[in-house]
């Protein structure tokens, strides 16, 4: 198994450190590359949530080093306030089960 390393943790820390809503996708947010990323940015548009898309494609540090950094093996993964939320299908039962919103609010995204 690889290791992270210790330049990738720190840009990695360092967009989850740039603003409380961070998706590593495929893609950008205006253009996902995948169907997955699409249903988290979609959930995220859905309450108007302000967030930074990592297109993961541009970077194959990134693109690996996130799913070390999480212990997570799937693209994409959101995080607020610097902590690992899940992926797309977390994404979406949350929001169908009507829990997205209150996550939302309870993390201070939304009022």
């Amino acid at each position: 198994m690889s290791k992270l390393s210790d330049n990738t943790r720190a840009l990695i820390e360092d967009y989850l450190h740039q603003t409380p809503v961070v998706l590593f996708m495929k893609g950008t947010p205006e253009m996902p590359m995948c169907g997955f990323s699409g249903v988290v940015v979609r959930a995220l548009e859905a309450f108007k949530v302000p967030f930074m898309g990592v297109n993961v494609l541009d970077n194959d540090e990134i693109r690996e080093g996130i799913k070390l950094y999480s212990e997570w093996p799937t693209i994409p993964q959101l995080y607020i306030n610097s902590e690992f939320v899940g992926g797309a299908d977390i994404v979406r039962d949350l929001y169908e089960s009507g829990e997205w919103k209150k996550l939302l609010e309870d993390q201070g995204i939304i009022s």
